[in-house]
């Protein structure tokens, strides 16, 4: 291991678990823990727990919190008005690419949690800093690496952790999905990465290893950054970095549901770039039709032109290779497409996403 990548308070989890660990985004992290499709089935069927304390937590507090916000990303915090209630956005620049993709909380005007990739965390924050500094916002910004985070993700997820924390049932299951509600030894909201019913649970570094040997006690499979790719590409759910970036609007990767453009008032940073971009992508899913493995950047071959595969991989559920792409304009699913797999072109559908809904495949076609 480099001496330079950083560790989660649960690195040693992992190394006594057996976990081949790797580099993602700076940190060492689980990619599995032997077995990366018998995780993803774990989730899908029962409950799995990941490690996400790289990804971080940040407060948002001051009298001008809720129009730093309002300016800060492209879809509206002005909607959340019920204390817990949650919100996905991008963070745009000027240009309108995506700077990073987040989960918004409300706790009241004045005070607000997001949570930032792992790999971004450090351009988040200085970016942040900027527009607050720049639009003379009352507002303090501040990264919370004090604590840490799981995601415990599947159909039985919810009762594990309530075997676990008997204590948390109260408080957390009234829960509606992208909600959370803050207690007084953790912060815990009904949402994932996985397409899965589940919760993220949020509390103190130095408490985390503990939930987490009790979370395995109780059957609860450890689960590594392999099967959290292949659960989110099933889900329909877009990587940052690979799906998108700073060179790409979010009209460019099936995100423009998350814009809210209704409030001509509200000049958001990058909204001015999106209004007058005239040539999105269509953003959809690609099923493989024959043997092998769509990744990303492979060469898309459509009756219209050429598109680029972004995410790729073989799914554990449906057993074929699935992938998002990035296609010209007029192709729609139903499609047959063409894809560039190591100089052979093999035949794929364009599908929309997602592939799998509530551990139940999608039909497409």
């Amino acid at each position: 291991m480099s001496a330079a990548l950083k560790r989660t308070p649960l690195a040693p989890e992992h190394v006594a678990a057996g976990a081949r660990m790797v580099d993602f985004g700076g940190w060492d992290m689980p990619v599995h823990y032997g077995s990366q499709i018998e995780e993803h089935h774990a989730v899908r069927r029962d409950a799995g727990v990941f490690d996400v304390s790289h990804m971080l937590n940040v407060d948002v507090a001051g009298p001008d919190a809720t129009p730093f916000l309002r300016k800060l990303v492209a879809n509206d915090v002005a909607r959340l008005t019920q204390p817990g209630k949650a919100l996905y956005s991008c963070m745009l620049n000027p240009q309108g690419g995506v700077i990073d993709d987040l989960i918004i909380y409300f706790f009241s005007p004045v005070a607000w949690r997001v949570v930032v990739n792992a790999g971004t965390a450090d351009k988040d924050i200085a970016w942040m800093h900027r527009v607050a500094v720049t639009g003379g916002y009352q507002v303090t910004v501040t990264p919370r690496r004090d604590l840490a985070m799981v995601a415990v993700q599947g159909p039985n997820a919810r009762a594990r952790v309530w075997s676990t924390r008997p204590a948390w049932r109260a408080a957390t299951e009234p829960l509606k999905p992208f909600f959370a509600v803050a207690m007084p030894d953790a912060f815990v909201a009904r949402t994932g990465y996985t397409g899965e019913d589940g919760l993220e649970i949020v509390l103190p570094a130095d408490q985390v290893a503990t939930l987490w040997k009790d979370l395995l006690a109780q059957g609860v499979q450890p689960c590594g950054l392999g099967a959290r790719d292949t659960l989110r590409l099933e889900a329909g759910m877009n990587l940052y970095g690979q799906d998108m970036d700073e060179l790409i609007h979010p009209d460019q990767a099936g995100l423009t549901w998350t814009l809210s453009m209704q409030d001509a008032e509200r000049d958001f940073i990058g909204r001015a770039a999106l209004e007058q971009f005239a040539d999105p992508k269509p953003f959809l899913g690609l099923k493989l039709l024959e043997r092998g493995v769509m990744r990303a950047h492979m060469v898309v071959r459509t009756k219209l032109g050429l598109g680029e595969v972004t995410s790729g991989t073989m799914s554990p559920t449906l057993g074929y290779s699935i992938g998002f792409a990035r296609l010209p304009q007029g192709v729609a699913p139903g499609d047959a497409v063409e894809i560039d797999i190591r100089g052979k072109w093999v035949p794929a559908q364009v599908c929309k996403l997602p592939f799998v809904r509530n551990g139940q495949p999608v039909t497409h076609g």
